[in-house]
């Protein structure tokens, strides 16, 4: 499994869809956003959370498309099927490639954008730590999206529309607990229903995924 997490690793940089594309488009979200809606720090400051979180989320949508799509198109993915690796593992394997790749840094990059929202100094904390735990059901939801899209022509835009609305519950929460910690308010309960997603989705989508996979296979 190391050996292909650090293969998925390496494609997912030499393709063109590690962290550097994700990173670029959520730059220029959070820069076009004070453009759209004006230059007050006021206003900049109170929808920074949401921003930030929907940034991370469409810039994670695009390089979705590529997790199954290149093993598709060199047989990769009729080798793995046949490995002794379940294919429920492979799955796992490439939504940690994605998270590594595109997640990972977004966290990263999110306080460091936040400062062009005019994010308040406690919020920094508070939008890290809801993107650590929210943006792995995000590349897991995501790695399901590509495996029921696999060996589509154009299937990028398919894939969106299946994606997007899962995304939904992950986005309403990580902004909430941004949002509340923000204000000083309790985030208990919005920090164990995106922790729920979270988990969730990790125990039960590669499943769903690995059966999706093979019924593509035959």
């Amino acid at each position: 499994m190391i050996a292909l997490l650090m293969r998925d690793l390496r494609l997912a940089m030499r393709a063109g869809g590690g962290f550097g594309l994700g990173l670029a488009f959520f730059l220029i979200v959070t820069v076009l956003v004070p453009f759209g809606v004006g230059p007050e720090s006021t206003l900049l400051a109170k929808i920074a959370p949401g921003i930030l979180w929907l940034g991370a989320l469409l810039a994670c949508l695009l390089s979705l498309d590529r997790i199954f799509a290149l093993d598709w198109e060199d047989g990769s993915l009729d080798l793995l099927a046949t490995s002794p690796l379940p294919m429920e593992g492979v799955v796992s394997v490439k939504a940690l490639a994605h998270w590594v790749t595109t997640g990972l840094p977004l966290c990263l990059a999110a306080p460091i954008f936040g400062v062009l929202l005019h994010l308040p100094d406690q919020g920094h904390t508070w939008v890290v730590l809801s993107l650590l735990i929210g943006t792995p059901a995000l590349s897991v939801i995501g790695t399901f999206g590509a495996a029921l899209t696999v060996g589509l022509k154009r299937g990028g835009l398919l894939l969106s529309l299946l994606v997007l609305p899962l995304y939904v519950p992950t986005l309403i929460f990580g902004a909430e607990v941004a949002r509340r910690g923000i204000e000083g308010l309790s985030t208990t309960t919005p920090l164990l229903m995106l922790g729920g997603i979270t988990f969730g989705t990790i125990a039960l989508l590669p499943f769903a995924s690995a059966l999706v996979l093979r019924v593509n296979l035959r």
